[in-house]
């Protein structure tokens, strides 16, 4: 993961990635999860994601991951609250009732420090990697969470015809990253209307990931 891309992406409000409102596939497929009142729910690279506020208005706890600062720091703000903010070996914990933030590299993040979660809610994470990082991703990301179950969203498109990110990541793909570990189920695929940027035909693909 280039930090630098994604700091100058921040900095120039390059953030086309993301969403006005809380995205729809999480709203139509929360439930999918079957996660008990207040579980605690862990989003990777989450930047200012208008998601965080929906799943607190419904009474969920959410934790993140997110590499800028400007992004963190838009988050709260936009909520209108004040975190506490606090060392946390290689990261900086911003914490607010129902909410914590671990600004910096999700590789430097330990299962320690992030606490127990109930579910993943992977919308913009594994396809913003690119594809040499997306392995060591998955890996990580199950060590961390105990291979909590997982809402996860992917994009898939011709790579050829536009560069990521987000990037290609076919079904092939998520299932030899996880197949092993989850029972796959799709629970939707859709055309993007326009193409993505644009640009080419895209489709999303809505998985759900439950523990064996």
């Amino acid at each position: 993961m280039n930090h630098d891309f994604w700091h100058d992406k921040w900095q120039k409000q390059q953030i086309g990635f993301h969403e006005p409102e809380a995205n729809p596939w999480l709203l139509t497929h929360i439930n999918a999860l079957e996660l008990a009142p207040e579980s605690r729910i862990f989003l990777p690279l989450c930047g200012k994601t208008l998601d965080i506020a929906w799943l607190l208005a419904q009474g969920y706890s959410v934790v993140g991951a997110e590499l800028n600062q400007l992004a963190v720091e838009a988050l709260f703000e936009e909520m209108n609250i004040s975190p506490s903010i606090t060392p946390c070996g290689p990261l900086t914990r911003y914490s607010a009732d129902g909410l914590d933030i671990f600004l910096g590299d999700i590789f430097a993040l330990q299962a320690d420090t992030l606490g127990p979660v109930s579910a993943i809610y992977d919308r913009a994470a594994l396809i913003a990697l690119p594809e040499t990082m997306r392995r060591d991703y998955s890996q990580h990301l199950r060590a961390l969470t105990g291979t909590a179950k997982q809402l996860l969203i992917t994009v898939e498109y011709d790579q050829s015809l536009q560069a990521g990110p987000p990037f290609n990541v076919s079904a092939e793909e998520v299932v030899s990253h996880y197949e092993a570990y989850y029972t796959l189920r799709t629970l939707a695929v859709q055309d993007i209307k326009g193409g993505l940027k644009g640009k080419c035909a895209a489709c999303e693909h809505v998985w759900l990931l439950q523990t064996r």
